[in-house]
């Protein structure tokens, strides 16, 4: 490893941790393509296949940011363990149904309860906050690593999914993206030292994190964000099919996470001065503009190519997000903040592809990059005009204004 990403694993513990959260986050992306290959070969109905894995991601979208609350005000061990447990024996209900062939309803059923699954990536990235709490440069590597981690996820983890369903038995991509989350969820939990302590409870904000106005322009971007990454999954598959290599999807998909992947790398490695707020807006428009060669792609070669380079603005923009969010949202509620991010990200995704379906069954493949083009404006617009709210953050909590003067006080004495 280069010599800051070193020096990030020097502190105890961050190699357990990182690990461990590697393992639990791989059903991120395993989990919605495992069930879709199961179901698909166990009925042959893409329609009730897709149905299910929407069903998860918003499941999992409406409950995520209230289990990661729930971390912040009683600790990562004491709500992780329980919500894994729902969710893996949601998971063990869905495919008895499945190899059963029970009714659709039962599935449905099953596949809201693996929404309880959660947010391994904040929860490790509140580890690495914890413990570089005042190092911005290290905690800066530490955000661009977890970047790499995700992007890693979605390179192996879909390939690994289908793989197992269509070689072993159809259960098995969602099978063993179960026992990785009970593994990970345990692994990362059983770690008590780098846990982070919870907040005392006045410490935490009356409401939702959502309630800060910076948090709100973060998860508003990322809604149309998702889109974009969505959508650029859906057209992409549908693109190859038509150019009579649909097997060849998976490998443009992955090099477009190789870009952001490598971006990453990089990224962890400058020492940046300036506004993060200003990083964060340019990444977001470039993401945006990075959309408008996909509609010019006319072969597979030319569409991969594009996709690298697309790819090469999502890492940096991730790791500027993050590093804003700590801005926005008080320190006893960061898990949430954090999670509310992914969150976005989440609806975003399956609004994009269920658009993006819509106009490749009416217009082709070639027409779905628009919808791409089209999230991307309007991610651009609405990261310019929330903008101001940005450079607004948040007064660490537990500091009243008596407390600011008392500190202007002893600085002017000393």
């Amino acid at each position: 490893m280069p010599s800051p990403y070193r020096a990030l694993f020097a502190a105890p513990g961050t190699k357990a941790f990182s690990a461990a959260g590697f393992i639990g986050r791989l059903p991120l992306s395993m989990m919605g393509i495992g069930i879709v290959t199961m179901i698909s070969q166990l009925t042959g109905r893409y329609g009730l296949a897709g149905a299910l894995s929407a069903t998860v991601a918003l499941s999992a979208a409406a409950l995520g940011p209230q289990i990661s609350r729930l971390v912040d005000r009683h600790g990562q061990r004491r709500v992780l363990r329980p919500a894994t447990l729902v969710a893996g024996v949601a998971a063990g209900g869905l495919l008895l149904c499945a190899h059963e062939g029970w009714p659709d309803w039962t599935l449905f059923v099953f596949s809201a309860g693996i929404g309880c699954v959660p947010s391994l990536g904040s929860m490790v990235r509140a580890r690495w906050a914890e413990i570089y709490r005042g190092s911005p440069r290290e905690l800066h590597t530490a955000y661009a690593f977890e970047s790499v981690v995700d992007e890693a996820c979605f390179i192996f983890g879909p390939i690994a999914a289908i793989g197992l369903s269509t070689v072993w038995f159809p259960e098995a991509g969602p099978l063993v993206a179960g026992l990785c989350l009970l593994a990970g969820v345990f692994l990362l939990t059983a770690q008590r030292s780098t846990e982070p302590v919870p907040q005392p409870k006045e410490h935490h904000t009356k409401g939702s994190a959502l309630r800060a106005p910076g948090l709100q322009v973060l998860v508003g971007t990322f809604v149309a964000t998702g889109a974009i990454f969505g959508s650029v999954d859906v057209v992409t598959v549908a693109f190859a099919e038509e150019q009579g290599h649909k097997a060849a999807a998976s490998l443009v998909l992955a090099v477009y996470a190789l870009g952001s992947c490598l971006a990453g790398v990089v990224f962890g490695l400058l020492h940046l001065k300036g506004s993060g707020e200003r990083r964060w807006l340019l990444g977001v428009c470039a993401m945006a503009v990075s959309m408008i060669p996909l509609q010019l792609a006319g072969n597979l070669p030319f569409l991969a190519v594009a996709l690298f380079v697309a790819g090469l603005a999502i890492a940096p923009t991730m790791v500027t997000t993050m590093a804003l969010i700590e801005q926005h949202v008080p320190r006893a509620n960061l898990t949430e903040g954090m999670t509310w991010v992914g969150t976005g990200l989440a609806i975003g995704i399956a609004l994009g592809s269920s658009v993006a379906g819509w106009v490749i069954d009416a217009a082709g493949a070639d027409a779905g990059y628009l919808v791409s083009n089209a999230a991307g404006a309007l991610a651009a617009a609405v990261a310019l005009l929330g903008y101001r709210r940005l450079n607004r953050p948040v007064k660490p909590e537990g500091i009243d204004e008596q407390d600011e003067r008392d500190q202007r006080d002893e600085q002017s004495v000393a």
